[in-house]
């Protein structure tokens, strides 16, 4: 190991050439990397630490960054950031910690880095299908702003798409649909993984409406019509957000309520259907199982109300 007089914030683009060709990882997981790690630099900065060299890094400057990151405050929800978006964090700096190893730079041991614990049952926030209904017929589809807006919700809850996945919709996928009654479409997701997505009818209904007002040129599916001359008019994540909120508050809905929470009443919904765990998880995209089993919970008084009704032994004498 190698002791470098060169600070730890000048190493960050070197760590990210290093994630695309030692790693393989994806252009948006090293731009997400770059921005969980801009923190850091921020933590550092704010404790005159901004030359602080790889060597230096000592574990009680972890666990300094651990409580700075724990009074951060959620600039939507003005809450505190809870625990597993603070991990997204420590995993970026664990994973830098990693490629000082790799590259035989004497730094702390990336295993110095512990998460934060999450709740063992986490809570997951989905909507009742009347909440839903209520949501999709917010929009009033009588100009262009409301009518893509009307399809952005409908999508949501139709595909299952993750904010980013949406937001990344070209329109030339949408070519030769107006005669179809309906679509599957096959998407790259999170961690570059192929998945076929499912428009319903009414979904692909309100899409090919959408679809017959935009005659501009534009490569995004979704774009911002407000948006500056020669700006990049495609609808960001965080736009995306925004326009759900919007709709939330004129119906009432819960403010917490994110395009994520319409990906959890999708799966919510096909799981109360009787749908398979394993063809739910090749819905969302789930590299894993256990990552789909978050929904199972959300069925355990449906399951204790029928084994009730109808194993509850009050057909035996006693």
């Amino acid at each position: 190991m190698q002791k470098v007089d060169k600070s730890i914030k000048k190493y960050i683009v070197d760590f990210l050439e290093w994630c695309a060709v030692e790693k393989g990882l994806s252009d948006k997981t090293q731009q997400n990397y770059r921005n969980f790690l801009k923190k850091f630099e921020e933590f550092l900065d704010k404790n005159n630490k901004t030359e602080l060299k790889p060597y230096q890094l000592t574990s009680e400057d972890v666990w300094k960054y651990r409580l700075f990151l724990s009074k951060i405050k959620d600039h939507l929800t003005g809450k505190e950031l809870k625990k597993s978006t603070q991990n997204y964090y420590l995993i970026a700096l664990r994973s830098l910690l990693t490629f000082f190893a790799d590259r035989d730079i004497e730094s702390l041991p990336a295993d110095k880095i512990k998460l934060a614990r999450e709740a063992k049952d986490k809570k997951i926030h989905f909507l009742k299908i009347e909440q839903i209904e209520s949501l999709l017929n917010a929009p009033v589809p009588s100009d262009e702003q409301g009518l893509r807006d009307k399809v952005i919700l409908e999508t949501l809850f139709s595909a299952g798409l993750r904010v980013a996945e949406i937001a990344a919709l070209d329109i030339n996928q949408f070519n030769n649909i107006e005669n179809k009654k309906d679509l599957e479409l096959q998407i790259v997701g999170k961690g570059e993984k192929a998945r076929t997505i499912y428009f319903s009818e009414r979904a692909l209904g309100w899409l090919k409406k959408y679809l017959a007002t935009r005659q501009d040129d534009e490569k995004a599916l979704f774009i911002n019509y407000r948006a500056r001359d020669g700006a990049d008019r495609r609808l960001t994540a965080r736009s995306m957000e925004r326009i759900v909120k919007k709709y939330c508050k004129l119906t009432g809905l819960p403010l917490n309520t994110t395009p994520h929470t319409l990906r959890h009443s999708y799966a919510t919904d096909l799981l109360e259907q009787g749908v398979d765990l394993r063809l739910i998880q090749e819905f969302l995209g789930h590299s894993n199982i256990a990552t789909t089993q978050i929904y199972t919970h959300v069925t355990n008084k449906r399951l204790k109300d029928v084994h009730r009704q109808f194993h509850s032994g009050s057909r035996m004498k006693e």
